[in-house]
């Protein structure tokens, strides 16, 4: 069973592209952020920042032995799509595939407060997409990965035929 996992700045378009690409290649579409609330994977909340801060290695393990007990009993789907800005943190032995997602900082702004992002949290994810946070932590912990750009319409094919899929 293959495993894909979209990362990227907030904002960038991981969701609308990893559940096209879930219906379309006909795999599980698996939102990390759901899986955080539902079991309580945060370790605080930062008041200056505004958001809750999640414990990456409380989360890891948790995903490994979901993706793990999904493997066993899934077998109607091809793959799975894990879509977080977080993914990028699994171990390289559990993904076939990471996708990056980038957009256009002016995009990425508009589409922030459209979301009602805090300024502070909208300036840090600018920053994040500017500096290529996620793209470089994910080939830091060596990831197959490749870039996606979803600052205009994308063809979900072509996606497809970058990734391999057809």
């Amino acid at each position: 069973m293959k495993i894909i996992i979209v990362s990227g700045t907030p904002g960038t378009g991981k969701t609308t592209l990893s559940k096209k690409l879930a219906k379309k290649l006909d795999f599980y579409y698996f939102d990390v952020h759901g899986f955080i609330v539902k079991n309580n994977l945060y370790e605080g909340y930062d008041k200056k920042r505004k958001t809750r801060v999640v414990d990456i290695i409380k989360l890891n393990k948790k995903l490994m032995s979901e993706i793990n007990s999904f493997k066993k009993s899934r077998k109607k789907y091809n793959g799975i799509i894990v879509d977080s800005h977080l993914s990028h943190y699994l171990p390289r032995e559990y993904v076939d595939l990471c996708i990056v997602t980038k957009c256009d900082i002016k995009k990425l702004s508009k589409r922030l407060k459209k979301k009602r992002y805090h300024k502070s949290k909208i300036r840090e994810n600018i920053q994040a997409e500017i500096f290529d946070i996620c793209l470089n932590e994910a080939k830091e912990r060596k990831h197959k990965a490749i870039v996606v750009d979803t600052t205009k319409d994308f063809n979900i094919n072509s996606v497809i035929r970058k990734i391999g899929g057809d």
